[in-house]
């Protein structure tokens, strides 16, 4: 029987050699640590001045390169000369190169001034060209990054073969690490940052500077990103982002409708998806049957930017369509934030706030070493000039000492002996030309003395006073704002409810019934029928009613000059025994807002809406002016409010109508004499003049207001006092909403 083999490796002379034994946990110590401590620190982990190492490093090779005010260059000369400090291969840094660059739409501020194709960051398919094919100089803010490099603000370390020193640190002007968005998943932990807009942040850094327990919300309502879209922003949760460092909200795209076309445009999308995973998604839907509105939908981005058409079967409805898409389709994405950053080399998640902090406490760091620099430059050239000035007493015999000097080394040490200044004032003196060795010359440099030395006192002030640092800071972070700060990209809509639609929605007739108190009931013709009396509040009753379809839009005006659109078919099918939904709340209005009037304004929006005020005055506003391209759910400024709204009707035709005031008078008119307003907020035209201390109160068409004999009211211009009402004038009165 054969002899086992023993255990171990097999030599190139036949035998073994014995496996060697050690603890799982010291191999990991050994080898597995390392690893994840340099990716964690060297790769994955942005640092508090918004960039990782990848980043830095490139940075500082196109800056040495001249980049910043030469012409671009290829990029591919940009990689090589970058593979000196980053040990990565060419494809790694031209990556990181492309997600700079102005041409990818990646960030909200781009470093890299492109040309050529670079890819987008909303497109998964569209690969960016070769580094050979492309240019690229750095952007115009980069000069708020290398500003100070060169005056011992930020520490320089050897690269990877000592043969070069880079930054630790870029002295960034304003807090990048909020305005450039970063993600990064290094070993046993993440980092995921989203930007925020550059002149919101400068705003907050001077405000947190000035109080560090300021209301970051104020200033900072949300975060931005380069591919806009809306932000459903729900306030308690930025807030908790704002305060732990971790959180996610929603994104969605932006769309317009073009009723011409009969399609839907979506120009912006999420962030954190691209168009292609949209149509793959849309796709699917369509073949499942669960689209029965959509026909197609096709990329049609060009030059002019991103564009999704979305194709409509005819008497589709675009905001059923889009609200379908919405919860089906990455047209509303999530985005978790992750505020994982390196602190004096230590991974930390901090709150907003706490990055704040930092990155005023490093910032404060790199101001006092610039200032502490030029102070020392200074003082350098006041310690030359102070030299000049003992010169200048005897100018004949500095030269008489150089003359007579027989050999040149000696030259700077008679010089110290004759004038009594150290080796480095001697040979200034000494380099000085034969042309500048006149009084002219001496007296001119020997005036800057006094002018330095009080700009040298003021440096030495600033660095004592540690509110004059500030100062500097929050001056810099103004100019920044100015200089580079843009509108924000991505839409905030408050007070945002999901509403989940069905495939299965159907269109029929329905009544719809409002109360006074701002109550709205839909009920169906067969409902109704069988049901009783309608149900109200105490001190509630009836106000208007209409006869629509269940897919047919409603507009509610309320106390404060708002308008809020919503669809029927969003209010459930009741009965006339409940009270229905109470509007402020559904609507989502704001506190204390109440509904004073409502309509359904057809799908065409024809026809008037006819706004009658305290004041006297009557405004006669086109319906049209209510209708939106977009899905827009809440309109401010939807009537006049400089006087109270006594009433509101719509007007489908020119109808006489009847106004009274407060002291029993009337006006009767014709609705032709008004003029129709495209503008929402105009304040109408005069049709009574009240008399002092009265105000009109009830306006309604002179067929239902009760009057027997209308001549006797009519009036022949606007605006009219009217005629007193008599009791044998009216028949049945209605004075009163």
């Amino acid at each position: 029987m054969p002899k086992k083999p023993k255990a171990g490796l097999t030599l190139a002379g036949g035998g073994h050699a014995p496996l060697r034994k050690e603890p799982i946990t010291q191999t990991l110590r050994q080898n597995f640590m390392p690893y994840a401590m340099s990716v964690i620190i060297s790769r994955a982990i942005p640092e508090i001045d918004g960039f990782k190492p990848s980043h830095r490093k490139l940075l500082y090779t196109m800056y040495k390169m001249g980049l910043l005010t030469g012409a671009r260059t290829k990029s591919a000369n940009v990689v090589g000369q970058t593979m000196r400090l980053n040990p990565h291969g060419e494809g790694a840094i031209y990556e990181t190169m492309v997600r700079l660059s102005r041409g990818n739409e990646s960030l909200l501020h781009p470093f890299i001034d492109s040309k050529g194709n670079f890819g987008k960051v909303y497109s998964r398919d569209m690969a960016y060209a070769a580094s050979r094919y492309t240019e690229v100089r750095l952007d115009a803010i980069c000069k708020e990054i290398f500003a100070d490099i060169d005056s011992d603000t930020v520490d320089f370390t050897d690269n990877y073969d000592n043969t070069m020193r880079e930054p630790a640190l870029l002295p960034t002007a304003f807090p990048n690490v909020l305005v450039s968005a970063n993600q990064g998943i290094a070993v046993g932990m993440a980092s995921q940052i989203c930007g925020f807009n550059l002149s919101e942040v400068c705003k907050t850094a001077v405000a947190y500077m000035k109080n560090p327990g300021c209301d970051l919300l104020e200033t900072l309502p949300a975060p931005d990103f380069p591919t806009g879209g809306e932000l459903l922003c729900d306030r308690d949760e930025i807030r908790a982002l704002y305060d732990t460092g971790r959180g996610s909200f929603r994104v969605r795209a932006r769309w317009r409708h073009d009723p011409k076309e009969g399609v839907i445009e979506i120009y912006e999308i999420p962030y954190s998806t691209t168009v292609e995973a949209i149509l793959d998604a849309v796709g699917k839907l369509i073949k499942e049957g669960k689209l029965k509105d959509v026909a197609d939908m096709r990329d049609e981005t060009d030059l002019s930017g991103l564009k999704l058409t979305v194709d409509l079967k005819r008497g589709a409805d675009p905001d059923k369509v889009m609200k379908l898409l919405f919860q089906k389709t990455p047209l509303t994405d999530s985005f978790s934030c992750n505020f994982n950053i390196l602190i004096a080399g230590t991974p930390r998640v901090l709150p907003v706030r706490g990055v704040l902090e930092e990155w005023c406490a490093w910032r404060r760091g790199c101001v006092r070493r610039r200032v502490f620099f030029q102070a020392g430059r200074l003082r350098e050239k006041l310690h030359l000039l102070y030299a000049l000035q003992k010169v200048l007493l005897d100018i004949d015999r500095a030269i008489a000492v150089i003359r007579e000097t027989e050999e040149e080394a000696e030259v700077v040490p008679n010089l110290m002996i004759a004038f009594g200044i150290d080796e480095t004032q001697a040979a200034f003196i000494a380099d000085i030309r034969l042309r500048n060795i006149n009084k002219q010359y001496i007296l001119k440099r020997v005036e800057e003395v006094s002018a330095l030395e009080g700009e040298l006192a003021g440096l030495e002030e600033t660095l004592k006073t540690p509110s004059k640092i500030d100062r500097i800071i929050i001056d810099e972070l103004k100019a920044v704002d100015k200089q580079y700060g843009k509108p924000r990209r991505t839409l905030l809509v408050y007070g945002h409810e999901e509403e989940k639609i069905s495939e299965a929605e159907e269109d029929y007739p329905v009544y719809v019934f409002l109360s006074r108190e701002g109550y709205l009931k839909k009920i169906t013709p067969l409902s109704l029928r069988m049901s009783g009396e309608h149900k109200y509040k105490e001190g509630d009753g009836p106000y208007l009613q209409w006869e629509g379809n269940n897919l047919g839009e409603i507009l509610v005006f309320t106390d404060r000059q708002q308008c809020y659109k919503a669809r029927l078919y969003e209010f459930d099918d009741a009965k006339a025994s409940v009270l229905g939904d109470y509007l402020p709340s559904k609507l989502g209005m704001d506190e204390g807002e109440t509904a004073v009037f409502a309509c359904l304004p057809g799908e065409d929006y024809a026809g008037n809406l006819l706004f009658f005020f305290e004041n006297g005055r009557a405004a006669r506003v086109g319906m049209s002016s209510y209708a939106t391209l977009s899905n827009r759910r809440k309109l401010t400024g939807a009537y006049n409010g400089k006087s109270p709204l006594v009433t509101a009707l719509v007007l489908r035709e020119d109808v006489e109508m009847a106004v009274f005031t407060s002291d029993k008078r009337c006006v009767l008119f014709h609705t032709a004499a008004l003029e129709p307003k495209s503008t929402r907020g105009t304040q109408g035209v005069g049709v009574v003049s009240p008399k002092r201390g009265q105000r009109v109160i009830n306006a309604c068409p002179a067929d239902t207001s009760g009057i027997l004999n209308p001549a006797r009211f009519r009036v022949r211009s606007l605006p009219a006092v009217g005629a007193a009402v008599r009791p044998e004038d009216m028949g049945e009165v209605q004075l009163a909403l």
